[in-house]
């Protein structure tokens, strides 16, 4: 099915599951499984979380403060780079065989390396195994900016699809307004939401994206217990196997805002939601924020066209 041929209805999933730290391969070993899964449930677009191939440190420290870093650091920083994938490369050509034999539209967080520098990356991969390309992040929340390099604007990336224009937006990135409107303004109609943010606030955040953006959102959360992690992974939380280091949240919304796949919480899992794509252009009837109430006779957004 072409990009031309524009469906009214599809079935998407929000897979939420926790990456295997430090380890790519077994990342991609579980993420090829479950776009199977997903895929099974009738599912044509299928999301992942945030950093879900080579995993999110969450609990690390790097040995950083003010003005010093220690070897324990640095350490850690390489083992993490040495996790990361490179785009493309084999673990890309591995995911773009499992979204081709599932003729799915597969969206997936990845750490990207380029040289000695990771990016919190979004990978965008089509049916027929095409990858059609990758949004970084902007800018990574407080220590994050540590270990991730920052994204530009060359990757503000929108695809096509039968079922509108598929967008990535990566945690906290749903917190900078003028992104928003940039996204808003390339007509993203199913906004991706790759995360580890698992606060019960994060469900309205997505709600309200919904609304104003009139767009369905899925937000694909990682779900991971400490004993996910090697032996040798010692976040803050704590070492007790059974310890909680993300605690999911992931969670479906329609552009009116209806929950279509509730908040899950305590587990792995994977959230099927069926979008009547019409919905779209109801929710733009009252509410189009870069067309009829974007006012531009007040206030100017510009596109800047980088080389």
């Amino acid at each position: 099915m072409s990009a031309e041929e524009k469906q009214t209805q599809v079935k998407v999933a929000v897979v939420q599951a926790g990456a295997v730290p430090f380890a790519s391969e077994a990342c991609v070993d579980k993420a090829v499984r479950l776009i199977g899964d997903a895929a099974a449930a009738g599912a044509r677009v299928i999301v992942f979380p945030e950093a879900f191939i080579g995993g999110y440190p969450k609990g690390l420290n790097y040995g950083l403060v003010v003005g010093a870093r220690d070897a324990a650091g640095r350490e850690e920083f390489r083992l993490y780079l040495a996790a990361a994938i490179d785009v493309p490369g084999p673990q890309t050509a591995r995911l773009a065989e499992a979204a081709a034999a599932h003729k799915s539209y597969v969206v997936i967080g990845a750490i990207e390396r380029e040289l000695g520098t990771c990016y919190c990356t979004v990978l965008f991969f089509a049916p027929d195994g095409r990858l059609l390309g990758k949004h970084r992040k902007l800018m990574p929340t407080a220590m994050e900016r540590m270990i991730w390099g920052f994204g530009d604007g060359s990757t503000l990336t929108a695809v096509e699809s039968p079922y509108g224009r598929i967008g990535a937006v990566i945690c906290w990135e749903n917190y900078m307004p003028l992104f928003r409107t940039a996204m808003y303004a390339k007509g993203v109609t199913l906004w991706c939401a790759p995360t580890v943010d698992d606060r019960d606030i994060w469900e309205f955040t997505m709600r309200h994206i919904a609304v104003e953006g009139r767009c369905f959102v899925l937000s694909a959360c990682q779900f991971l217990r400490r004993s996910d992690g090697p032996v040798d992974f010692h976040p803050i939380q704590g070492d007790a196997p059974e310890t909680i280091i993300i605690g999911g949240g992931s969670v479906i919304v329609s552009p009116l805002g209806q929950v279509l796949a509730a908040p899950l919480r305590g587990m792995e899992g994977i959230s099927v939601a069926e979008l009547d794509l019409d919905d779209i252009a109801r929710g733009k009837y009252d509410l189009d924020v870069v067309g009829h109430y974007a006012r531009p006779d007040l206030f100017r957004f510009e596109k800047k066209e980088l080389a």
